[in-house]
C-alpha cells in the first residue's frame, strides 16, 4: 500500500496527512447517499443601487438572473476552485433571492443536492459566493461601496454526520 494513502489515518484533521502536508481524503469506502446543504450570504447596496436592481433598470441587464446562473455555473465548477473538493454529480442546484428594502441588500440562498459518497457544502457555499460577487460586478459602475457578508451554511443532510442547522436563523427564501 502506498504510505501516503496510509498516512491519512493518523491525523485528526482528514485534509492533513501525518506529516501535514495537504491530501484528498479518500471517499471511495463511503455509501452513495443523497446529500443536500444549502448556504446564505448577503450584499448590502445601497438605495440607489437596490432600486435599480429591484427595477431591472442597469444597463448591464437583469443583475439578478445573471447573478442566478453564475452561482449555478460555480457550483458545477467547485472542485476546480477549491483543490481538495471532489468533483460531484449535481442533481439540482436552486439560488433564490431575498430583497430587503428597508436595509438595501439582497440576501442569497443556494440550495444543492447529489447522490454520492461525499456533502455538497463548499458547492452551496460556492454558488453564494459567487453569485453576491455576480451581483457586485454588475452594480459597481454606480458605487463601489457594496458589501458582501455572512456568507455561511444554513443546514446539511447525508453522510455520516447527519444533520445539521444553523441556530437562530431568521429568514430563508423558498428554495
Amino acid at each position: 500500500m502506498n504510505q501516503n494513502l496510509d498516512r491519512q489515518s493518523y491525523s485528526p484533521f482528514s485534509h492533513l496527512d501525518a506529516q501535514g502536508s495537504a491530501i484528498m481524503v479518500d471517499v471511495g469506502s463511503k455509501d452513495i447517499t443523497s446529500r443536500q446543504a444549502v448556504a446564505a450570504g448577503e450584499i448590502m447596496l445601497g438605495p440607489k443601487i437596490f432600486e435599480a436592481v429591484q427595477n431591472q433598470t442597469l444597463a448591464k441587464g437583469d443583475v439578478l438572473g445573471l447573478a442566478r446562473a453564475a452561482g449555478i455555473m460555480a457550483v458545477k465548477k467547485t472542485s476546480d476552485l477549491i483543490p481538495l473538493c471532489h468533483p460531484l454529480l449535481v442533481n439540482r442546484c436552486t439560488i433564490n433571492f431575498e430583497l430587503n428594502s428597508k436595509a438595501a441588500s439582497v440576501k442569497v440562498f443556494c440550495q444543492v443536492a447529489t447522490e454520492g459518497r461525499t456533502g455538497v457544502e463548499m458547492e452551496a457555499l460556492t454558488g453564494v459566493s459567487v453569485a453576491l460577487l455576480t451581483i457586485y460586478d454588475m452594480c459597481k459602475v454606480l458605487d463601489k461601496g457594496m458589501v458582501l457578508s455572512g456568507i455561511h451554511l444554513l443546514e446539511k443532510s447525508g453522510g455520516r454526520s447527519g444533520i445539521y442547522r444553523r441556530e437562530n436563523e431568521e429568514s430563508r427564501a423558498t428554495l
